[in-house]
């Protein structure tokens, strides 16, 4: 027993000296937040034992900076720890209640300030009340069609915008509006609005409805 005990006590011992512990962190797939600041938060700046070092709670911890959705943490024995960080996407740009723009995610998520220039669509709460995000729940439909929207027409789309009923538009740069109706049955509403731009004729103001794709209808536009 006393054998046992010694050698228990000489293995924590050998695991808490410094050879044996985190000597160089490298930080993988950050953009978004700064390297020092994600060290500090993680603990692995104070150089902690490489036996202590428990990935369920360095991603605790930083799953609080905002960009950082998941992070997975590998330990190179003797003294290295790789945390490779994976963030969260920034899919569309909304105006707040102090109308400053922000980036936000397919969940809805809002991400922080972004530039007036942003190459993004911006996500509209057309219902009742006048909302502005982040919409008090509402608009997740909108964020979600944009997280969706497919390499063939993504960068016509100027705005995503959401009615109460949770019908969905998209406002293209032409401009020509297409209504998706709910946030279903995407594919072959986008297909729909593909085929469209390529071989139809529109023009400014046309309103077209894909929420049934298999009976799309062409409106012009109201007058003014």
């Amino acid at each position: 027993m006393l054998v046992a005990a010694t050698v228990v006590a000489g293995g924590v011992w050998l695991a808490h000296q410094p050879f044996l512990r985190v000597n160089h962190v490298r930080v993988q797939g950050l953009h978004h937040e700064s390297v020092t600041a994600v060290l500090a938060v993680s603990g692995l700046a104070s150089h902690p034992p490489m036996i202590d070092v428990n990935a369920a709670v360095i991603n605790r911890r930083l799953t609080r900076f905002v960009w950082i959705r998941d992070v997975s943490v590998t330990r190179h024995w003797p003294d290295t720890v790789v945390v490779q960080v994976h963030e969260r996407v920034a899919i569309a740009v909304a105006f707040d209640a102090a109308h400053q723009l922000q980036y936000v995610d397919s969940s809805g998520r809002d991400l922080g300030p972004a530039p007036l220039h942003a190459n993004l669509p911006t996500l509209r709460y057309s219902g009742t009340g006048g909302l502005v995000w982040p919409f008090r729940r509402a608009g997740l439909a909108a964020a979600y069609v944009a997280s969706r929207l497919p390499p063939a027409f993504s960068r016509q789309v100027s705005v995503v915008s959401e009615g109460s009923a949770g019908s969905v538009t998209l406002q293209m740069t032409t401009p020509v509006r297409f209504v998706l109706g709910p946030a279903t049955n995407l594919h072959a509403k986008f297909v729909a609005i593909a085929s469209v731009i390529a071989h139809s004729r529109l023009s400014p103001g046309d309103i077209v409805d894909v929420s049934v794709p298999g009976a799309l209808s062409v409106t012009g536009a109201p007058p003014s």
